[in-house]
């Protein structure tokens, strides 16, 4: 198996148009034609970790965190992404990553965090905003299910929990086949009316190219008619954060050990306790104070993420419990995501999460 094989399948989980727009994920060091000896798995790229995949004879490396972040004028080993750089490429390793894309994805960082809790009904805490668009096209009545079809096939009609879904309108549409034209009805030079249907659906914007191309590729007639519009709805299937519930309430500081013991926190900050029991949870993998107005809106009783800045704790005692656990501590479950993934796959090449723990960061 070539490790673009395995790249093209990271990529249907978790496409890179997910990613935020400072983030760099993706390729970020090597050739994929190469044939796949192995893959590593981890959160960081460190030296250490490009040594074992060395060791071990393996020449892909996935992680979640990205190694190459900003612009690089010359690498001359000057600093450990240099290093890794420079090791990966002179022993003819692949690194990848799969970062905020896979963050913002249903079934991702923040979707397995959730799973280790025990959280149940688990949605999108703050959907992808600008991320969807609505594709209008007309079809004669007997090819009309067929194109529909074909467009949920290709990623539209996707709302919330649903799927399949469209808007459907009978109606008649006129044209006139010039010389040259071979129109699938109608006849050259004579203005002809056809009775349609007006298929209107939703698809995320990043599919548009692929669903475009489908439509062309189904439909019966020769140039067929379509409209692009540009949606500003909450796209609630992809985006930051999740929010979910605790099958029984918990006490804060039960619930607060329960936490620790799970991540292997080596320590848990949070605001003061003030009694409250904890049912609706909500949480965000790695830097995610943002998302705390996004938590309130959302009527959470927590709050969990890697990290929190020190003013975002002020004020919010009798608001919502807050909890910061760690950046490596919340994200560390990310490489069972890719082991998963490299499971269903069923390649037959080895796999393996990485020994090297690489949280920069120790506690007295």
């Amino acid at each position: 198996m070539k490790i673009k094989e395995i790249v093209s399948a990271l990529e249907r989980f978790a496409p890179l148009p997910l990613q935020d727009g400072f983030d760099n994920a993706g390729l970020q060091v090597g050739l994929t034609d190469a044939e796949a000896t192995g893959a590593l798995l981890c959160l960081d790229v460190t030296e250490a970790v490009v040594d074992e995949a060395v060791t071990l004879g393996y020449n892909l490396i996935i992680s979640h965190h990205q190694l190459i972040f900003k612009g690089y004028k010359s690498i001359t080993g000057k600093d450990y992404v240099e290093r890794c750089i420079i090791k990966a490429i002179r022993n003819g390793i692949v690194i990848y990553s799969a970062h905020t894309n896979l963050d913002n994805v249903r079934g991702g960082v923040n979707f397995k965090i959730a799973e280790k809790i025990g959280l149940t009904r688990v949605e999108v805490l703050s959907g992808k905003q600008e991320s969807l668009c609505k594709l209008v096209t007309f079809v004669p009545f007997a090819q009309a299910g067929e194109v529909r079809e074909a467009l949920f096939a290709a990623g539209c009609g996707h709302i919330g929990n649903y799927d399949s879904c469209s808007y459907n309108l009978e109606g008649e549409g006129t044209f006139r086949a010039l010389e040259g034209a071979n129109p699938f009805t109608g006849n050259v030079g004579q203005l002809h009316r056809e009775g349609e249907v007006r298929i209107e659906t939703i698809l995320p914007l990043y599919r548009k190219n692929a669903v475009i191309q489908t439509l062309i590729q189904v439909h019966p007639y020769e140039e067929p008619a379509y409209d692009i519009y540009p949606l500003l709805n909450n796209w609630a299937q992809a985006g930051s954060g999740v929010v979910g519930e605790l099958e029984e309430p918990e006490a804060e500081l039960e619930f607060l050990k329960r936490i620790r013991k799970i991540f292997e926190a080596g320590a848990v900050r949070h605001t003061r306790l003030t009694g409250r029991l904890i049912r609706k949870v909500a949480l965000c993998g790695g830097a995610g104070s943002f998302l705390i107005p996004d938590a309130l809106r959302q009527g959470a009783d927590v709050f969990i993420t890697g990290e929190i800045k020190y003013h975002d704790f002020f004020g919010r005692d009798n608001e919502i419990f807050l909890a910061e656990i760690g950046h490596y501590e919340s994200e560390q479950y990310t490489k069972e995501i890719f082991y998963k993934l490299l499971e269903n796959m069923h390649i037959h090449i080895p796999f393996s999460i990485t020994k090297v723990n690489t949280i920069p960061i120790k506690y007295l």
